[in-house]
């Protein structure tokens, strides 16, 4: 048998080529799979607490089913995935809820008074508070919790400038407007010390260290 027969045809080397692309491509990881799975777990635990309440009782049944439409929820109607960080602080944590407690107290009383003073109903503002994270889900816990807060509710999201848009009451001076505009930063600020990532950490440290 001569050399020119021995020799391996185009189809053949191209096939092995292909072959041994497709054998070195990086298989996905188990330690990976978890990563994902541990990302997604807060959304589908929320999903699933919310349709309990939606439905009024935490039965074995009513939880199952919960799961179930978690399930087909993040699957059909796909959305970008939220950049979890996976970090926790308890005690920021813990420092983020007692003042937004102390927040929303001290609001309402204040939303009340407003209300059935006889004088005329103070000024309100549109202003726009320039986040210093670029993390949607810091963004959004921002926007919840300032929202929740009675006096204050977010109208608008630049989710590409990170900026967030307030329609706030009782800002009849520049100095309220200021004064609300670093209370969101301050709101951010908790929340990123309590489950923010490392890099939305050093940014904000640095931010407060150059005041």
């Amino acid at each position: 048998m001569s050399a020119a027969e021995n020799a391996p045809t185009p189809a053949s080397t191209t096939s092995g080529a292909s072959a041994s692309e497709t054998a070195s491509e990086p298989a996905v990881s188990r330690s990976e799979v978890r990563g994902r799975v541990w990302q997604q777990l807060p959304l589908l635990l929320g999903l699933v607490v919310l349709w309990a309440v939606l439905w009024g009782q935490f039965s074995w049944l009513n939880l199952l089913t919960g799961f179930i439409v978690a399930i087909l929820v993040t699957r059909v109607l796909y959305l970008p995935p939220a950049d979890i960080s996976g970090r926790l602080n308890l005690w920021y944590s813990f420092v983020f809820l007692a003042y937004f407690i102390a927040d929303v107290t001290l609001a309402s009383f204040t939303v009340a008074f407003q209300a059935l003073n006889p004088r005329p109903i103070p000024t309100s503002s549109v202003i726009a508070v320039q986040l210093r994270t670029r993390s949607d889900f810091v963004m959004t816990l921002d926007a919840i919790a300032m929202s929740l807060v009675p006096g204050s509710i977010v109208i608008e999201v630049d989710r590409e400038r990170a900026i967030l848009y307030f329609h706030t009451f009782d800002t009849t001076t520049a100095a309220d407007v200021e004064k609300m505009r670093a209370h969101v930063l301050v709101v951010e600020a908790r929340i990123v010390r309590a489950i923010g990532s490392t890099d939305d950490l050093a940014r904000i440290n640095e931010t407060e260290a150059t005041r």
